[in-house]
C-alpha cells in the first residue's frame, strides 16, 4: 500500500517538474520572440524564465491559502437532508472507489 502512494507522489513529481519546465519554455519563447524586437530587450534563458514565472506568482497570485473550497464543501455538507448526504454518499459509492474509502460521518 506505501508504494502505491510513493508511486502517486513519484508521478505528481513529474508532472510538476515536466508542466514547469513546459512553461518556463514557453516563457523564455515568448520573451525572446517578442520583447527583444519590440522594446530592445536582452533574450533571456531559461532559468531567468523560471524566475519571471516565480516572480509573476508572488507578484499577481500571492501567497493566499487554497483551501477555501473545502469550507465551502463544508457549510454545504452540514446543511443537507439526512436524505441528501445518503444520495450523495450512494453517488460517490456507485463511482467504484475511484475518490477513494468514504468515512463515517461521526453522530450528531
Amino acid at each position: 500500500m506505501k508504494r502505491l502512494w510513493m508511486f502517486k507522489g513519484l508521478k505528481f513529481l513529474m508532472f510538476a517538474a515536466v508542466a514547469l519546465g513546459a512553461l518556463g519554455f514557453v516563457v523564455m519563447s515568448l520573451w525572446n520572440a517578442l520583447l527583444p524586437a519590440i522594446t530592445s530587450l536582452h533574450p533571456i534563458t531559461f532559468v531567468q524564465a523560471l524566475g519571471l514565472l516565480v516572480l509573476s506568482r508572488i507578484l499577481f497570485g500571492g501567497f493566499r491559502r487554497h483551501g477555501h473550497w473545502r469550507q465551502r464543501l463544508r457549510t454545504r455538507w452540514e446543511h443537507m437532508s439526512p436524505e441528501q448526504r445518503e444520495q450523495l454518499r450512494a453517488a460517490f459509492a456507485s463511482r467504484s472507489g475511484r475518490c477513494g474509502p468514504m468515512r463515517p460521518t461521526p453522530a450528531a
